[in-house]
């Protein structure tokens, strides 16, 4: 199909993220004009179930009336501040109160940043900046895990466990090292119980973190449940396994819950439902309800204690963002933590969470599929050439991206991440919606079936 001027100007103008760019100018951009509810509207009025809450974040849905009037209260009130120089705002005190209220572990104090990535940016410099203080310049190196994903600045990049992210970009930078997925569909060895599983990832953590010498190793990152690196539910017993390893060898676990945090997995945080004892937090996306951008760590009191020891022998403390806790998104993470209560989120996504998951199994038997898994409201479908012997398609035919495109055919998004489409519906989904969104989903897979069966895709090369 021609393309439309709208389409035309922002393939002239725009860069698109996570984008095959050598490949967008033939299939065209989805340009988004609209959202209410669960649904976003395209510029010739087509509807689609947001089936992605945007990329993991929209928690409320669009068109949210409270946060649209919280936001213009707050624009007309105090349009923009920042907190430098001991400044303060209001809905940046409130918003790190009702934080520390809800937080998985003790919380001392919040420090704000824009993004997941700068969160998770700023949790590695103030752990090196921690060890500098307890007179430990060595304890600097960070554990992350393949398959993890922890954003996109330089180091996070590097902590990111995916090899597009480093492919050509210099990544990863020292001090990173990278331990097993806990993926046991994909990663487990032939006759290993998932227990067996566990024993062995931890093993070998404790044979890292042995090898590198513990007195080097400052701090572990963990998603609970891994978004980008496709779904990664590990099994029950991993957090509390490795665990022991990190306290035995003096290792902080750094909990990022960009993704998981505000309700998503049935619990306020996914280091509740997925048994972390972690010592500092960071959160984003869903803190807002994705309508404006924050960020922000959450340190435990002897981290902060040790930061302002810093600041008594530097003179300041030298770490900060422009939009760092800009009232704005300060605001309206307030009125979305309220709402959030009001409307007992975390019991909406357990009430709806045997829905989703009887939906998601039963997918389990289609021809294209290989595995499903999911977690109160988050979800992921592997597609695989083989079930039986659990053979991926070559990442070239790009069959997870194809069956994400059939669906927007069906009035659906979901998010192709290699070969398994992401399911994370806005939690203001009902159940009736809920049910479209599957319905939807099957015909993007019968679709998809007959796509891979006329182009002989099974086919191993």
């Amino acid at each position: 199909m021609p393309l439309t001027n709208v389409q035309a100007r922002d393939l002239d103008a725009v860069i698109h993220p996570y984008t095959p760019l050598h490949k967008i100018r033939e299939i065209g951009p989805l340009v988004l004009d609209h959202g209410k509810g669960v649904y976003v509207y395209d510029t010739q009025g087509k509807e689609y179930i947001e089936g992605m809450s945007g990329l993991w974040c929209a928690g409320l849905g669009f068109g949210n009336e409270e946060l649209v009037e919280a936001a213009t209260e707050q624009l007309r009130r105090l349009p923009y501040y920042h907190l430098f120089g001991g400044k303060g705002m209001e809905p940046a005190i409130e918003l790190a109160e009702k934080l520390k209220e809800i937080a998985p572990c003790e919380i001392d104090k919040v420090l704000y940043s824009s993004s997941g990535s700068e969160a998770n940016d700023t949790q590695i410099k103030l752990i090196w900046y921690y060890n500098n203080a307890m007179g430990r310049p060595e304890k600097k190196k960070i554990i992350s895990r393949v398959k993890a994903y922890h954003g996109v600045t330089v180091m996070t990049a590097s902590l990111t466990g995916l090899p597009n992210n480093h492919r050509d970009f210099d990544l990863p930078v020292a001090n990173v090292r990278h331990t097993d997925c806990p993926q046991y569909y994909r990663f487990s060895q032939p006759g290993e119980s998932e227990e067996e599983f566990v024993q062995r990832l931890a093993g070998n953590l404790r044979t890292l973190i042995e090898t590198e010498g513990p007195e080097t190793i400052a701090a572990m990152i963990a998603e609970p449940i891994m978004g980008a690196g496709g779904v990664v539910i590990p099994p029950e017993s991993y957090f509390p396994t490795i665990q022991p390893i990190l306290d035995e060898h003096d290792i902080l676990l750094i909990d990022d819950e960009v993704i998981c945090g505000f309700g998503r997995t049935g619990n306020w945080f996914g280091a509740t439902t997925m048994g972390m004892k972690p010592a500092t937090v960071s959160v984003a996306k869903q803190m807002t309800a994705a309508y404006a951008p924050l960020s922000a760590v959450m340190l435990p009191k002897f981290m902060v204690e040790a930061l302002e020891a810093q600041s008594a022998k530097i003179g300041v403390f030298g770490h900060g963002f422009t939009y760092g806790g800009h009232p704005l998104g300060c605001a309206i993470g307030v009125k979305t933590i309220e709402i959030y209560q009001r409307m007992d989120i975390v019991g909406r996504v357990r009430s709806l969470a045997p829905q989703f998951e009887k939906r998601m199994m039963a997918l389990a038997d289609h021809p294209l599929v290989g595995n499903v898994r999911c977690k109160g409201l988050v979800g992921g479908i592997e597609l695989v050439a083989d079930k039986a012997t659990k053979r991926s398609f070559e990442a070239a035919q790009g069959v997870g991206a194809k069956v994400a495109r059939l669906g927007e055919g069906h009035g659906l998004i979901l998010r192709a991440i290699g070969d398994t489409l992401a399911v994370c519906p806005p939690m203001i989904i009902s159940e009736a919606e809920l049910d479209e969104l599957f319905d939807r989903t099957i015909k993007a897979l019968d679709d998809g079936e007959a796509v891979v069966s006329r182009e002989g895709l099974r086919t191993a090369t």
